[in-house]
């Protein structure tokens, strides 16, 4: 019983440092560069943009790839390399907001769904129902009540999110609290609540954790899909799926318009998905 009892952590000292140790060598490190990358370019962009993002500059109508305009113009002369830069913000402001928000609502949710079976009843049938639609036919329907805009790409992720992050924290403390070292201390006189805190919650972190980086790139896709469609962010304010939607239109002149935002999308991405690679990898070695 003693090792299983070590093992067990209060979220900090050897958890934390498996957790900094994935983001410092193979995949992880290369992930975190990658989106270190990006949202450095994003919060530098007033300093970085060499044009304003909504600057109509004359006689620079969807000019190619150049020294000036390193993405090319588009078809009003706006430079799309600043534009770019400018609705990396607006992406990042969704996924670090909007997922994190709608994880911290889910994991109390799936953490209350397993303290009482009547709550759970009525809210894995509430998951049910969430999931029932696909995230594109929620975000239509919620388009028609509040109207397009960030509120509304926010609101689709975070409804997205709470039943994949209620039902993963839900099956992490079923699972746990019934390991060895939980019985034994709940044996030795440990209250439910210390149980709770002390080696419960630390020990459900790991998944959590692989999942929250894995739905910031799923944020970053349902961004650019709302926005493509029109119900994600409203011009002139761009975006990264409002660029790319930009680019596809005029695909036949210029089909390099596209490019710029497309690669910063994909960049972004990669680097999500390698750090919830690694995290996961860290986590099934321990």
């Amino acid at each position: 019983m003693t090792m299983p009892l070590e093992k067990s952590t209060d979220g900090t000292g050897a958890d934390r440092d498996d957790r900094w140790a994935a983001l410092r060598s193979g995949r992880g490190l290369i992930g975190a560069a990658l989106v270190g990358a990006v949202v450095l370019a994003g919060l530098l962009a007033p300093w970085l943009a060499p044009f304003a993002p909504d600057e109509q500059i004359r006689g620079a109508t969807l000019l190619g790839p150049s020294s000036d305009h390193w993405f090319g113009t588009d078809s009003v002369g706006r430079d799309v390399f600043s534009r770019t830069l400018y609705g990396i913000r607006i992406d990042l402001l969704v996924i670090f907001v909007a997922v994190p928000l709608g994880a911290l609502i889910g994991s109390f949710l799936g953490l209350a769904a397993s303290r009482a079976v009547w709550l759970d009843t009525a809210l894995q049938r509430s998951f049910d129902l969430i999931l029932a639609f696909p995230t594109i036919v929620l975000a239509i329907a919620l388009t028609m009540v509040i109207g397009p805009g960030i509120m509304t790409i926010s609101v689709v992720i975070v409804l997205a999110e709470i039943p994949v992050f209620g039902r993963l924290m839900r099956t992490s403390v079923l699972t746990v609290r019934e390991l060895p070292y939980v019985e034994s201390a709940r044996t030795l006189g440990a209250s439910e609540g210390w149980i709770l805190r002390r080696h419960v919650l630390p020990n459900c972190l790991e998944p959590l954790t692989v999942q929250l980086a894995l739905a910031m790139s799923v944020g970053v896709f349902i961004e650019g899909a709302m926005s493509f469609l029109g119900l994600g962010v409203i011009p002139p304010m761009p975006s990264l799926g409002s660029l790319i939607k930009e680019g596809t239109q005029n695909a036949y002149h210029s089909p390099y318009f596209v490019f710029g935002p497309l690669l910063v999308v994909v960049v972004l991405v990669l680097g999500l998905l390698l750090i919830s690679q690694a995290l996961a990898a860290r986590s099934r070695r321990r």
